[in-house]
């Protein structure tokens, strides 16, 4: 299709509060990585000097992108309504790489200095490993049912988001709640806020200031935040190769993380791709999987050591009414955040609990659109994608402790934890399979869960040869059901009277 010219604006009034919704996503990240590794044992050089800013140049390089590619879809389509996609660094993958590269590579090194080094290697192979992927981004994205796909994300957008927000909102609950309360005016409501201020904007604004006339938030924390102020430049780094040493020797075992997190990132952005492709706005998957590898790689060329991948966030800035603006305006503001320190400073004033519920509208926002991108025979399908991050969640609150402490519960809970991601993928688009009565696809999908168990991506703590045995039985089991179904046509409705799922 040919390009029609149109006016494309650089900023408009809806692109603040989608530039609010995103940068206080990524400074909550932030915070975490930066308590975490203080927390580790490494120095404030590292942490400040070489993380942030690495990460920061990763942000800027993916929201600039972004902010172009949606001018391209704008005038490929000859529509001003495009909404560019948010870009950072994904919870999980955070989680993951805190706790599963960093943590051990220090422990095992007893250097920061190493330790950091490795994780920064280990950061760009994954943005290699990704721009890899991306070849075969669009076919994974053309034999995935969108009900998978979506149903997956939504379950990350219930538990991680819409759910631990609110939990967060509840700690702080005569902030929280009013803050909750502009939220759902102003943004799902649609109500216009005083002097036409936007509404993200001024749920922070009176929301600080409560906190602070209340005594909910300490003043001496912002004192605390002003420490960190500095300059950090941004400087291209090469003293982490020497960290592919012990990635490719002694640490080895760090790739059996590192390779099924890439895939999990590489899906987590083709999730969100179609996720707003649910909403009208079409990106190429492949495209966008390889600007995130390139993101990260740029962005551990830098010292950054968490990867990056389109954001969860870009149906809420959809829903807000975005453009491109609130890209570039994050990509920047974000940039000089992390140069003069201002990370640290603003996450020590602007209590947790005032940004919590405009987080809940974005994980809100997302389990909305996975069943309105969706019809409603497929709706089953949608809540068996989500139903495994209940494990995860779960799982990952408890830490080193889940399997004892949930045993008591469940003894599923912590398996169905491990690779919730592929695990909802999979029984959801085996779900959407059966619904469509496509039983030989329904069978396939069966036996890759059962290769997926075997060598350990779902179900088992680490990958190995027959890493989980019963999961694999129980999927081949399954497959040989559905093979049963798809020979014999046993108990089939006659086509065209075939009753809606859950129906009597």
């Amino acid at each position: 299709m040919a390009s029609v010219p149109v006016h494309y604006p650089w900023f408009k009034k809806e692109d603040t509060n989608a530039f609010f919704a995103l940068f206080q996503n990524n400074i909550a990240n932030f915070v975490i990585i930066a308590i975490t590794m203080l927390g580790f044992g490494f120095p404030e050089s590292i942490v400040f000097g070489q993380v942030i800013p690495g990460a920061a140049v990763a942000v800027l390089v993916g929201n600039l992108y972004y902010a172009w590619y949606a001018a391209r879809v704008a005038r490929r389509e000859g529509r001003t309504d495009v909404t560019a996609l948010s870009y950072g660094i994904s919870t999980p993958v955070m989680f993951v790489f805190l706790f599963g590269v960093l943590l051990p590579a220090k422990e095992f090194t007893d250097d920061p200095q190493m330790a950091w080094r490795i994780a920064v290697a280990a950061c760009f192979l994954s943005g290699l490993v990704e721009v890899c992927v991306s070849v075969i981004g669009n076919w994974v994205q053309r034999n995935l049912p969108r009900a998978a796909m979506l149903g997956a994300l939504a379950g990350v957008a219930l538990t991680f988001i819409a759910g631990q927000m609110l939990f967060t909102t509840y700690e702080m609950p005569v902030v929280g709640l009013i803050v909750l309360g502009v939220i759902i005016v102003g943004i799902i409501g649609q109500v216009h806020m005083p002097f036409r201020i936007p509404a993200s904007l001024f749920a922070i604004v009176l929301g600080t200031g409560l906190a602070y006339l209340l005594g909910q938030a300490e003043v001496a924390s912002i004192t605390e935040g002003l420490e960190h102020f500095g300059f950090y430049p941004l400087l291209p780094t090469f003293d982490w190769f020497d960290g592919f040493v012990y990635l490719f020797g002694a640490m080895a075992g760090i790739l059996t993380v590192v390779l099924p997190i890439t895939i999990y990132n590489a899906i987590e952005t083709m999730n969100n791709v179609e996720a707003m492709d649910a909403e009208g706005d079409r990106y190429d998957v492949r495209e966008c999987q390889a600007v995130d590898g390139v993101g990260t790689m740029l962005g551990a060329l830098f010292g950054g050591v968490f990867p990056t991948t389109v954001y969860i966030a870009s149906v809420g800035a959809k829903w807000m009414g975005a453009g491109r603006g609130y890209s570039i305006l994050n990509g920047v503001v974000y940039l000089f955040a992390a140069m003069f320190g201002l990370v640290a400073a603003l996450a020590e004033i602007v209590p947790v609990a005032v940004v919590a519920p405009l987080l809940v509208f974005v994980g809100v926002s997302m389990i909305s659109t996975a069943f309105r991108g969706n019809e409603q025979r497929y709706f089953p399908a949608v809540v068996i994608g989500m139903l495994p991050y209940f494990g995860n969640y779960l799982s990952t609150n408890f830490g080193n402790d889940a399997a004892e402490v949930l045993e008591g519960v469940s003894a599923g809970i912590v398996p169905l934890a491990e690779g919730a991601m592929f695990t909802g993928i999979l029984l959801a688009a085996i779900t959407v399979f059966i619904i469509d009565r496509d039983f030989w696809r329904a069978t396939l999908f069966a036996g890759i869960a059962a290769v997926f168990s075997f060598i350990g991506i779902t179900h088992a703590g680490e990958m190995a040869w027959n890493a989980a045995p019963d999961f694999t039985i129980g999927y081949l089991i399954m497959g040989a059901l559905f093979t049963f179904y798809a020979v014999t046509g046993y108990g089939l409705a006659p086509s065209g009277t075939r009753e809606q799922p859950g129906g009597e």
